[in-house]
């Protein structure tokens, strides 16, 4: 009974990783689409918050008219009004607006395979200190060799795939670096919002609602401090689909961090990130250099790392014997 139990575990938790690997194929198209989104208008922000409007309205259309959803939105203000839930923990969505004011502010310049490792490299690092403080729904997780090596590569992933670049547009990595060490912070706390809700999509409602609200502040100071946009509203249709991937893998995300973690949650979309991100790449005529190749290398290993369960201590098969006196 205990290995069965043990094997339906571990099949839950593929399950898991797995959901979230297909989930993240998207992302690196919604990086693509609001980089070229924020290319075209000359303003990542308000690229950004394109990105974050589409998707609020997505989740307005799917939470509030079902009895279900609302239910679970009623659950999110009553565990506020309770203390179950902390003022703070509604608040992932702010970094939502980071991550995608940083796409539309840096992944046209730094290309999508680059942007992709630097979000990983910030998440590894964030990831393990949300994960020992507990942050998380899963509570505390130690540090673990394995977990330590997986961040330490990720971040020499990210200045090896922005060797070369670091005189020009390569600063700007440090953007999605700093975005991605808040992403950590971000899927703990929805994933508390989610135990609250019992609903993946009101976590993901939340989420969006708060960041939609923050980019627009953000986009009000900057209206008064630089003056409108300077590009023009492009007539692509699916340049204003960027909040949709992000839709599905903010629900995916509030769903299985309770059972993977915030370290493996953030890295197990890597590979479908990065090998989307690299046929984007090739596609636009864009070849990834070799010094990003082997950050992407680095990256992979280290998520297999990372994504290692810690090994069980061994059980002796028979019982301890008393020492003689």
């Amino acid at each position: 009974m205990k290995i069965r139990a043990a094997a339906v575990r571990l099949d839950a938790r593929s399950a898991a990783i797995a959901a979230v690997v297909l989930a993240n194929c998207g992302a690196a198209a919604q990086a693509r689409i609001n980089g070229e989104l924020g290319s075209r208008l000359h303003d990542g922000i308000l690229a950004g918050l394109i990105s974050m409007t589409g998707g609020l309205l997505v989740l307005l259309l799917i939470v509030p008219v079902t009895a279900a959803g609302r239910r679970s939105v009623r659950r999110v203000r009553d565990a506020l009004r309770s203390g179950e839930l902390r003022w703070w923990q509604v608040l992932g969505g702010i970094n939502g607006g980071l991550f995608v004011a940083s796409q539309g502010l840096t992944a046209a310049a730094l290309g999508v395979t680059v942007f992709t490792v630097a979000v990983v490299a910030g998440t590894s690092a964030g990831s393990l200190l949300v994960d020992r403080a507990g942050l998380g729904p899963g509570g505390k997780l130690p540090f673990t060799p394995a977990r330590i090596t997986g961040a330490v590569l990720c971040v020499a992933a990210v200045v090896v795939a922005g060797r070369g670049r670091l005189g020009g547009t390569g600063l700007l990595v440090i953007l999605p670096l700093v975005a991605g060490a808040g992403l950590a912070w971000q899927m703990a706390v929805n994933g508390r919002v989610r135990e609250a809700a019992k609903s993946p999509f009101a976590a993901a409602l939340v989420n969006f609602a708060v960041a939609t609200v923050a980019l627009t502040l953000v986009f009000g100071i900057e209206l008064a401090v630089r003056g409108a946009p300077t590009g023009r509203a492009p007539h692509d249709w699916w340049l204003y689909l960027g909040g949709l991937p992000g839709v599905i893998v903010i629900a995916v995300a509030a769903a299985t961090v309770r059972r993977i973690g915030v370290l493996v949650l953030g890295l197990a979309g890597v590979a479908g990130q990065l090998t989307g991100a690299l046929a984007i790449d090739a596609a636009g005529g864009r070849a990834p250099m070799a010094a990003t190749w082997a950050g992407v290398i680095l990256t992979v290993i280290a998520v297999w790392l990372s994504a290692r369960p810690p090994k069980q201590p061994a059980r002796t098969s028979e019982p301890t014997r008393m020492a003689d006196h």
